[in-house]
C-alpha cells in the first residue's frame, strides 16, 4: 500500500469516534458505567492512532506530491447534485490538516480517559461519552473537510454537541441557559460563514478548497470590495466559534459543563475553529487591503480585554475561562499580521496547557467535593500533589516562562507583531501577557499555597455530615495519568519549533510553510532584536509573577477579602462583572429586542399574517352562510328560479341578436 492510499484512508479518523456515538446512544444503557467510557476512550485512542498513520504517510511523500491537494484528497461520493452545483463529500489531508487531527485526538483521547473518573457516578454516564464521541467526529469533520461546505457540516455538529455538553446537567436551570446561550451566540456567525460561501460560490464558481489558490483566485480578478467582503464574512464566523468581542459572551458561562467538557470543546479544540478557519481561508485576507488588519485588532483588544476580567475572577473555571479567550485573541493576532504558522503553534502549544489547567482545576473541584470558589480553597498542594504539581506546570506555560510551551509561541507572535511594524499591537500583546501572569499566579496561589480556608466551604461542610474525616484528596489515576501526560507535553512542546532556523528546529514552520507561499509574512530579521524583544517578554511575565506574589504572599486579607481587589476599588467591581457587557446583552434583548419581537408579533403577524388567514376564512364562512338561505327546501321556490333563470337567458340571447 503506497503512502497516498494510506492518505486515502483518513476517513477512518472521524469515522471511529462516529462508531462510538451510535453504539452508545442504542446500546449504552445496556452497558455498566466505565466500559461506555472505555468504549469512547478506546476509538478515540484509534483515531489518534490512524492520525500518526496518515501523518506519517503525508511526511513520506516529496513537497510535490504533498502540495497536490486533488490527489490528497480522499475518494468520496458527490453529496449534492443541483443545477450545476457539485459538492463532493471528500477529506483534504495536507499539512494544515494533519497538525490538527493529532492533537484533537491525541489530546481527546486524553481527556476521554479522565472523564471516566471524573464523571463516575453520574446516572447519565454512557450518554455522556456519546455526546463526547459525536464532538470529536464532527470537529475531524470540520478541519479534514475538503471543502467549505464539509467543513460547515463538522462547523454546526460541534455547535449541536456544545450545546448538548453545556447542558448536560440541564436540571440546574443554569446549565441549561448557558447550553441555550452558546447555540444562540454561535448561529450569528454562522449566518457570516453560509454568506460567505454564497459569495465564494457566485464569485469563484466553487467551494473546494483547491480552487482558492491565490494563483487561482488572482486569475478571476475578483475586487478588493469582494475579497474584503467574503474574508470578513468568514472572520464573523470566526468570531462566534472562537468568542471573540462582541461573541465572546457564551464561552464564560460554557463552564455550567462538565469539566472535562470545558476541556475538550473550550480549550483544546472547538474554540480553535475559528481560527482554523481564518488560516485555512488566508488567501481571501491576503488579498485584502484591510481585512488583515481587523481580525489583528479584534484580536489583539480581546486578548486585553478578557485578560483584564480574569483579574478578579474567582471561580477556578471562570478564570480560565477568561484566559481561553485572551489566548485565542493572540492566534488572531498572529494571524492577522499573516504570521499563519504561528498562530497554529500556539493553537497546539494552547491545547496542551489549557486542557492541562482545566482538567487540574476539574481534579480540584473532585477533592473539594464540588466547590469552585477559591476564596475557600487554598493548602492544597499537601493534599493534593499530583494535581497541584502539573497545574504549576500549566500555569508557568501560559505565563510565558521559558522553557515551557507557552514561552516560545507567545513569544514568538510578539515578534512577528513587532516586525510587521504594528506597535501598537505589540504593546497591547506585551500587556496582556503581563495580566495573563498576574492572574494565573493569584490563582495558582488562592488554591494551593497559602492557608486553608476550604473549611468554610459549603460543599466540604456538608461532605464532613457524611464522613468525619472528609477532606481534599487526590484524583483517581484515571484522572491524573492524563495530567501526568500533558504536564510532560507542555514541558517539551516548544521543541516543535524553536525560533533556530540555521539549526532547522523550526519544524512545525517548515512543515507549514509550503501552504502559505506567496504569504508576506513579517520575517524576523536581526536575531539581537528578537532576543531583546524575547528578553522583554519574559520580563514582562516576571513582573506579572512578582506583583501577584507580593499581593497575594499571605493569601487574602483578614477579613477575607482580595488584596488586587482592595488596590482597584470600585474598578474591582467593574472586572469582577466583566465589565457588565453581559448584563447589558441580557437587559438589550429581554428589553428593545423583546418590545421589538412584540411588535412585530401584534402588528404583523396578527395583523397581516393572521388578519390575512382569518380574513379569507371570513369571506368564506360568510358567504357560504348567505348561499345557505338559498336552499329553502321547497320545490315552488326552486321553479321559481329555473323559470327566473330561463326568462334572463332567453332575454340576453335576444338582445345579442338584435345588436
Amino acid at each position: 500500500m503506497t503512502a497516498r492510499d494510506l492518505l486515502h484512508l483518513a476517513w477512518v479518523i472521524p469515522a471511529l469516534p462516529a462508531l462510538g456515538a451510535v453504539v452508545l446512544l442504542l446500546f449504552g444503557k445496556r452497558m455498566r458505567e466505565p466500559i461506555a467510557g472505555w468504549v469512547a476512550t478506546t476509538l478515540m485512542t484509534l483515531s489518534f492512532l490512524a492520525s500518526i498513520v496518515v501523518v506519517v504517510a503525508l511526511h513520506s511523500m516529496s513537497a510535490e506530491a504533498r502540495a497536490d491537494a486533488l490527489a490528497n484528497t480522499t475518494q468520496g461520493f458527490t453529496w449534492i447534485h443541483v443545477a450545476g452545483f457539485d459538492v463532493p463529500f471528500r477529506f483534504l489531508v495536507d499539512q494544515l490538516s494533519s497538525v490538527m487531527i493529532l492533537f484533537i485526538t491525541g489530546v481527546g483521547a486524553l481527556i476521554h480517559l479522565y472523564a471516566i473518573g471524573y464523571m463516575h457516578g453520574d446516572e447519565r454516564f454512557s450518554r455522556f461519552f456519546a455526546y463526547m464521541n459525536l464532538f470529536a467526529a464532527s470537529m475531524l469533520t470540520l478541519v479534514l473537510g475538503a471543502n467549505f461546505l464539509i467543513t460547515f457540516l463538522g462547523w454546526e455538529g460541534v455547535g449541536l454537541c456544545s450545546y448538548l455538553l453545556i447542558s448536560f446537567w440541564f436540571e440546574r436551570n443554569s446549565a441549561a441557559v448557558a447550553g441555550k446561550k452558546a447555540f444562540v451566540t454561535n448561529r450569528v456567525g454562522d449566518f457570516g460563514f453560509m454568506l460567505a460561501m454564497f459569495l465564494i460560490f457566485s464569485k469563484v464558481g466553487s467551494l473546494n478548497y483547491a480552487s482558492i489558490g491565490r494563483v487561482h483566485l488572482e486569475a478571476l480578478h475578483l475586487s478588493n470590495t469582494t475579497v474584503t467582503a467574503i474574508a470578513l464574512l468568514l472572520f464573523l464566523g470566526a468570531v462566534g466559534k472562537s468568542a471573540q468581542l462582541p461573541l465572546y459572551i457564551w464561552l464564560p458561562d460554557a463552564m455550567e459543563g462538565p469539566t472535562p467538557v470545558s476541556a475538550l470543546i473550550h480549550a483544546a479544540t472547538m474554540v480553535t475553529a475559528g481560527v482554523f478557519l481564518v488560516v485555512r481561508a488566508h488567501t481571501f485576507f491576503d488579498l485584502s487591503d484591510h481585512a488583515g488588519q481587523i481580525v489583528a485588532w479584534v484580536g489583539a483588544i480581546t486578548a486585553l480585554f478578557a485578560a483584564t476580567i480574569a483579574l478578579m475572577q474567582n471561580d477556578i473555571k471562570r478564570v480560565l475561562a477568561y484566559s481561553t479567550i485572551s489566548q485565542l485573541g493572540y492566534m488572531f493576532l498572529a494571524a492577522g499580521v499573516g504570521a499563519y504558522s504561528a498562530a497554529i503553534f500556539h493553537m497546539v502549544m494552547h491545547a496542551f496547557f489549557k486542557a492541562l489547567l482545566f482538567l487540574g482545576a476539574g481534579s480540584v473541584i473532585h477533592g473539594m467535593h464540588g466547590e469552585q470558589d477559591m476564596r475557600k480553597m487554598g493548602g492544597l498542594r499537601k493534599f493534593m500533589p499530583y494535581t497541584a504539581g502539573t497545574f504549576i506546570v500549566g500555569w508557568l506555560a501560559i505565563a510565558g516562562v521559558i522553557p515551557f510551551a507557552g514561552f516560545w509561541s507567545k513569544d514568538e507572535i510578539l515578534a512577528r507583531a513587532w516586525y510587521s511594524d504594528s506597535y501598537a499591537l505589540w504593546f497591547a500583546a506585551l500587556i496582556g501577557a503581563l495580566l495573563t501572569a498576574f492572574y494565573m499566579t493569584r490563582q495558582v496561589w488562592l488554591v494551593f499555597f497559602d492557608g486553608e480556608r476550604w473549611q468554610s466551604s459549603d460543599s466540604m461542610i456538608e461532605a464532613a455530615e457524611h464522613d468525619a474525616h472528609a477532606e481534599p484528596h487526590e484524583s483517581p489515576w484515571t484522572m491524573y495519568v492524563p495530567l501526568f501526560a500533558l504536564a510532560g507535553l507542555t514541558l517539551i512542546g516548544g521543541l516543535l519549533d524553536l525560533p533556530f532556523t540555521n539549526a532547522r528546529l523550526n519544524l512545525l514552520d517548515r512543515w507549514l510553510e509550503p501552504l502559505f507561499a506567496g504569504v508576506k509574512e513579517p520575517a524576523i530579521s536581526s536575531f539581537w532584536g528578537a532576543t531583546l524583544l524575547t528578553a522583554i517578554t519574559l520580563t514582562g511575565a516576571v513582573i506579572g509573577i512578582i506583583i501577584a506574589r507580593a499581593l497575594y504572599l499571605h493569601g487574602l486579607n483578614e477579613d477575607g477579602s482580595d488584596p488586587a481587589a482592595e488596590r482597584l476599588g470600585g474598578f474591582a467591581g467593574v472586572l469582577a462583572n466583566g465589565y457588565y457587557i453581559d448584563y447589558a446583552w441580557s437587559r438589550f434583548v429581554s428589553g428593545p429586542i423583546s418590545a421589538f419581537a412584540r411588535a412585530l408579533s401584534d402588528g404583523i403577524d396578527r395583523t397581516v399574517i393572521d388578519g390575512a388567514v382569518n380574513g379569507v376564512g371570513r369571506v368564506v364562512r360568510e358567504g357560504g352562510q348567505g348561499l345557505r338561505r338559498v336552499q329553502t327546501g321547497l320545490v315552488r321556490n326552486y321553479a321559481l328560479a329555473i323559470l327566473a333563470g330561463t326568462v334572463v337567458l332567453l332575454a340576453y340571447v335576444s338582445t345579442r341578436a338584435t345588436l
